[in-house]
């Protein structure tokens, strides 16, 4: 265990953190914070763990933190897979695979959605939640995004949209692929075990597609999407990986000129 280092690297990464990126208020009081970062006690309590074990640890006088108290502290911290790898190398301790897939947006992704009015933008994460979307994304595919937001459970567990689309069929595979692939990497992961037991369950097209191992990489591809009032929708959908967290950003474009085009100008002013 490099005590030292480990302390050193806690340290920075709490100094480095900004209130809002853990959710909370510039401080409790409503005075401006008189150190950059977080106060040891507010990482202490998201990491579950009490002040003084994580006081101990970051005096480098702390004993070797299991794999569990290393978990918290990656949630706490806001860690990226690579600086959690290398947290666990510091303390010592076998590198486990997560416990789960990021399931928060960070907040330099969120904003970015904003900034592409004319682009329908939707980010997933590893279980095909879809956990942040633009105002444009929502006109297109339907206010389900809110109450369903579970992709690949609304592909093989309902009608297969929110509207109907001409790529139901090479989408159900990449549902599979990605969640194979999910499968694999969080395995201790309750909410995506029971997500796939649903699925296996209530779909024999997933259990079919599942048993082929499809592999599909993210990139572009096309689609015609019916919406109910805008009619058909030509459109393209480009895929951006944010490897830190595991999640894929999802952007909606259509041909310069083209009437999808001036659809989507129509769907971002209603």
């Amino acid at each position: 265990m490099a005590r030292t280092e480990l302390a050193r690297f806690l340290r920075a990464r709490r100094e480095g953190l900004r209130p809002a990126d853990a959710g909370l208020t510039a401080s409790a009081d409503g005075m401006p914070r008189r150190t950059p970062g977080l106060r040891r006690e507010e990482i202490a309590e998201l990491a579950h763990m009490s002040v003084d074990y994580y006081t101990r640890l970051e005096q480098a006088r702390g004993p070797r933190p299991s794999a569990r108290v290393l978990d918290g502290l990656t949630d706490a911290l806001r860690l990226t897979p690579a600086e959690r790898d290398h947290l666990f190398r510091l303390a010592g301790t076998g590198v486990t695979p997560p416990a789960g897939p990021a399931r928060g947006v960070r907040p330099h992704v969120a904003a970015l959605l904003d900034r592409m009015p004319g682009t329908g933008a939707i980010v997933t994460d590893a279980a095909y939640d879809v956990i942040a979307f633009n105002p444009l994304a929502e006109a297109l595919l339907g206010s389900s995004l809110r109450t369903e937001p579970n992709m690949a459970r609304r592909r093989f567990l309902g009608d297969g949209r929110p509207y109907a689309n001409s790529a139901g069929e090479e989408l159900g595979r990449v549902v599979v692929s990605r969640l194979r692939r999910s499968a694999d990497r969080y395995p201790r992961d309750e909410q995506l075990a029971r997500l796939l037991a649903e699925l296996r369950d209530g779909s024999e097209e997933f259990r079919r597609i599942w048993d082929t191992a499809p592999v599909h990489a993210p990139g572009h591809r096309t689609k015609t999407i019916t919406h109910p009032r805008l009619g058909p929708l030509r459109v393209a959908c480009d895929v951006l990986v944010v490897p830190e967290d595991d999640q894929q950003v999802v952007l909606i474009t259509a041909e310069p000129g083209s009437p999808t085009a001036r659809a989507l100008r129509l769907a971002a002013r209603t």
